[in-house]
């Protein structure tokens, strides 16, 4: 069976109502919070991705028993010190970052070493930005070249409280403090670069001794040593960034709307939101409500006649780090030029992304001008592709397969598109083909 799929044809207008798959970061919190809890958790539309899979076994080999009833994920939780820390275990993240640097905050006070492991593409990634914080607090690492999978953590049963400068806006680096501080005794202070806040929303909402005074471009964080969780009860919300595919999608063809039910749209993931409202496209949220401390809405989106370039603010990047290919898509199809800067930290992603995105841009005949942080992308609201393109070895980064479904759906032409590795989308989407089969009827 083949592993890529052939599109050839743009897609036709569409009015449409769909749901989308659970939100990945908040699935992977839960999980981690309801292993530390004192009793059963249970979660709702929880998403069955491979990276969410892979946490589940990651806590299962920790000693935490789950299980799937009647479309419920329950978590036996067996409190703060509950995880069995067995001699030469090894935890395998595969694809996840979220997963693979979170879990080393929970696992720092380990009384025999732990090594971490993961795929192809994750023991590319910079691991040493989490190493580095957290041995401020008494734990050790041995890591690949220093900065690469797989490590291996020594831990301490006498951790110290830090101080810690996080500028990057890496909430998987902060998520991973917050972890640490959690079991060291004292306060720890981290001041945290903008960035998104799911951790820091599930502690307030458990009531965790953690206080969070946000400034303009920081949050300044405390975060005292926990003795008890509670057990967490939750419906997961849908994720906003498997829904900025069909929100772009939507945008790009001629005469579509589409209305998606119940998206998280936690204000610091929303860059995409504004980001493309700048650009002209109509999108309205409608239902908003709060849940257990996270906002959710549906997300009514119309296709826009008119698309704006844009000079992206930098503020905006955090809250849109994971959604930029296809906003790059939107670019392109814009009047004017765009410019989007500071944005390294794309590249430390599944692949070097930013390169992707100027790649991607450029199969389809639209000049970029590229640096190792910026992207400067020359639009062309007349844009006709004719010719084959081949998307391939790509690090079987799901982003990237499917910025690229949406790319061949979106323009027009008589365009061929060969775009390899499908099953990347089980790391985040695995039902990102079907929704579209079902927009296409």
């Amino acid at each position: 069976m083949s592993n890529s799929i052939i599109v050839k044809k743009r897609i036709k207008d569409f009015n449409k109502k769909i749901i989308v798959s659970g939100d990945k970061s908040i699935s992977i919190r839960w999980l981690l919070f309801a292993s530390l809890a004192n009793g059963v958790s249970q979660a709702q539309n929880l998403l069955m991705s491979e990276d969410v899979l892979a946490t589940i076994k990651a806590i299962n080999k920790l000693g935490i028993k789950t299980s799937l009833k009647n479309n419920k994920y329950n978590v036996y939780g067996k409190g703060i010190n509950g995880y069995k820390l067995k001699k030469n275990l090894t935890i395998n993240a595969q694809n996840s970052g979220t997963l693979g640097r979170l879990i080393l905050g929970l696992l720092i006070n380990t009384p025999h070493p732990i090594k971490l492991i993961g795929d192809n593409s994750l023991s590319k990634r910079d691991f040493k930005r989490i190493s580095d914080p957290l041995s401020k607090f008494g734990s050790k690492f041995k890591l690949k070249n220093k900065k690469n999978l797989p490590l291996i953590l020594k831990g301490s049963s006498n951790l110290k409280p830090i101080k810690y400068l996080e500028n990057k806006g890496s909430a998987q680096i902060k998520s991973s403090i917050i972890f640490g501080g959690m079991r060291a005794d004292g306060i720890t202070y981290i001041k945290a670069k903008k960035s998104r806040t799911h951790t820091e929303l599930l502690c307030k909402y458990l009531n965790l001794p953690i206080k969070v005074k946000s400034k303009k471009n920081y949050d300044f964080i405390e975060v005292k040593k926990v003795k008890n969780i509670k057990t967490l009860n939750y419906k997961i919300p849908s994720d906003i960034s498997s829904s900025a595919f069909f929100i772009v999608l939507t945008a790009l063809s001629k005469n579509s709307s589409l209305l998606i039910k119940n998206v998280n749209i936690n204000p610091s993931r929303v860059g995409i939101i504004t980001i493309l409202k700048k650009m002209g496209v109509k999108i309205v949220f409608k239902n908003k409500k709060i849940y257990k401390g996270e906002w959710n809405a549906d997300i009514f989106v119309k296709s826009s006649k008119k698309l704006k370039s844009i000079n992206c603010p930098t503020k905006l990047n955090s809250g849109a780090i994971d959604e930029f290919l296809v906003i790059f898509l939107v670019a392109a199809k814009a009047k004017g030029t765009s410019y989007f800067k500071d944005l390294a930290e794309l590249n430390q992603k599944e692949s070097p992304r930013l390169k992707w995105g100027a790649r991607i841009l450029n199969s389809i005949g639209i000049k970029t001008i590229t640096t190792n942080n910026s992207i400067k992308i020359f639009g062309n609201p007349d844009l006709k592709i004719n010719k084959k393109i081949i998307i391939k070895d790509y690090l079987k980064d799901h982003r990237v397969f499917m910025t690229s479904v949406i790319a061949a759906l979106s323009f027009e032409g008589k365009s061929v598109w060969n775009i390899h590795n499908k099953d990347s989308i089980q790391t985040s989407f695995p039902n990102f083909l079907k929704i579209i089969e079902d927009l296409k009827k």
